[in-house]
């Protein structure tokens, strides 16, 4: 994430690139104030039932769905986002929410052990005060990602948000404060790469959360660690997408697309690497050109439009290096690769083939709208080729004989693989990766085991013969 200044966060239209809104950061004595008071409020907040406290998550649920076509519009201004994904993300952020006000008392509930005298169980107690540092590329989703489980759980949440995305998190932490939450449970940050180590630092802080890049995640991760905190991190991926046979290829083909250039490629899951068997690689290929050709740069708040920006002028000038520098390391360039010769931060369509170890396209993540096509003979070489990489985050399996598509998933090398469909993300789906893609698991029932004392209770009988005690 690039701020825009050092002072201010700042909305730029990466459509326009006009600048639409400037925000002031904080820093020193005024962060402090804000951590003090979240950690004030843990108190209050975790006094609460946990009923209270979902009922609470969910009505935040209820404004997202109330509130939706605003924050979409918010989110289009912001990071370029088609307006029908923006709908979609509000969406998906409103069913995490709901779905951890229904379940996330049962989650909290004790755990009995079974023991041979007395009886032994688990409780759930919250740590405190967490950090949640969050991306642009999904301003709302990733949030109450981090955010719901822990509300629920009884932690209070400080948010740093992407610095080109300061309406969003303004708009969010609104929805939290009219859903009911006391002041400090919800906390928006405007603050800067430095604030963010010292906010860590702090001893009223218990835990760090970080979605965004391989860099800002290592530089989280060592500041918890040197503070003895626990944190959670979801990087970069550069997900595969097997292609195994050529039943339904057109569904396949139409489903590759969508995995590639949902967001304008922008998302971590996103399907970057398509391994195809040689058998059906040229229908593949010619299949893909076909897709990537039928979209149409535009304006995202147009309906009509099926190609957005990227988030940024500086994402897309870094998309068109990567791309560049891979063709002049040999690679082939099936198609586009260029800026499109309009206003805004737009790159056409791309595909890469031919791209070989040591060049950029096969180590780095591309983060827009660009795929990399490879043959291969058999599933062994697909495997060993999906597994050569050093991210772990998704993968995708396509043939119509599932058993086969089941024993090739569980030999690729990473935190979730989807079969038959892109890798996508549902509230009750636990998510998260291996390897330089991070490590932890949020969404589903695991979303409330990462920031959480699971305290053994034991209990026996009075006067119960003494044991040897082990430390």
């Amino acid at each position: 994430m690039t701020e825009q200044s050092k002072s201010t966060f700042a909305t730029v239209n990466p459509a326009t690139g006009r600048t639409v809104a400037e925000f002031p950061q904080i820093e020193g004595k005024e962060v402090d104030v804000r951590v003090q008071a979240a950690h004030l409020a843990f108190g209050e907040w975790r006094a609460r039932s946990v009923e209270d406290r979902a009922a609470a998550v969910g009505r935040a649920g209820e404004l997202l769905l109330e509130r939706k076509e605003a924050l979409a519009q918010i989110v289009t201004e912001e990071m370029g986002k088609l307006i029908s994904e923006a709908r979609g993300e509000v969406d998906l952020a409103a069913s995490i929410l709901t779905y951890y006000a229904k379940h996330g008392p049962e989650f909290a509930a004790p755990e009995p052990l079974d023991v041979e005298e007395g009886e032994a169980y688990l409780v759930s107690e919250p740590l405190g005060v967490l950090l949640g540092v969050m991306p642009w590329n999904f301003p709302l989703y990733q949030v109450v990602r981090f955010a719901g489980p822990n509300l629920v759980l009884g932690n209070t949440v400080l948010v740093k948000h992407a610095g080109i995305c300061a309406q969003s998190a303004l708009a969010l932490e609104k929805i939290f404060q009219d859903a009911g939450l006391p002041p400090g449970a919800y906390t928006n940050l405007f603050v800067g790469h430095d604030e963010v180590s010292r906010i860590i630092d702090s001893p009223l802080v218990r835990g760090a959360s970080l979605t965004g890049s391989e860099g800002a995640g290592a530089k989280v991760a060592e500041r918890a660690g040197g503070n003895l905190k626990p944190s959670l991190l979801e990087l970069g991926g550069s997900d595969v997408f097997l292609v195994l046979d050529g039943e339904n290829l057109e569904h396949t083909v139409q489903a590759a697309a969508a995995g590639r250039l949902a967001n304008t490629g922008q998302s971590c899951v996103a399907a970057k690497r398509f391994i195809v068997l040689d058998a059906h690689y040229d229908a593949f290929l010619d299949g893909l050109k076909s897709a990537f050709g039928r979209l149409v740069p535009g304006d995202p708040a147009d309906e009509s439009t099926t190609l957005g920006p990227l988030s940024s002028e500086g994402a897309a000038e870094t998309l068109v290096e990567q791309i560049e520098e891979t063709v002049r390391q040999g690679a082939e360039l099936v198609m586009g690769g260029k800026r499109v010769d309009r206003p805004g931060a737009y790159v056409e369509p791309t595909i890469l083939t031919g791209v070989e170890p040591g060049m950029r396209a096969y180590a780095e993540e591309l983060f827009g709208p660009a795929a990399v096509v490879y043959r291969v003979a058999d599933e062994d070489e697909a495997v060993a080729l999906a597994n050569d990489s050093e991210y772990g985050l998704g993968g995708t399996v396509f043939c119509a004989d599932t058993d086969r598509a089941r024993r090739v998933a569980e030999r690729i090398e990473t935190g979730m693989v989807w079969i038959n469909h892109p890798t996508s993300t549902q509230a009750d789906l636990p998510f998260g990766g291996i390897k330089r893609s991070g490590y932890g698991r949020e969404l589903g029932h695991l979303g409330m085991r990462e920031f959480v004392n699971r305290k053994l209770v034991r209990v026996l009988p009075p006067g119960t013969e003494l044991h040897g005690i082990a430390g």
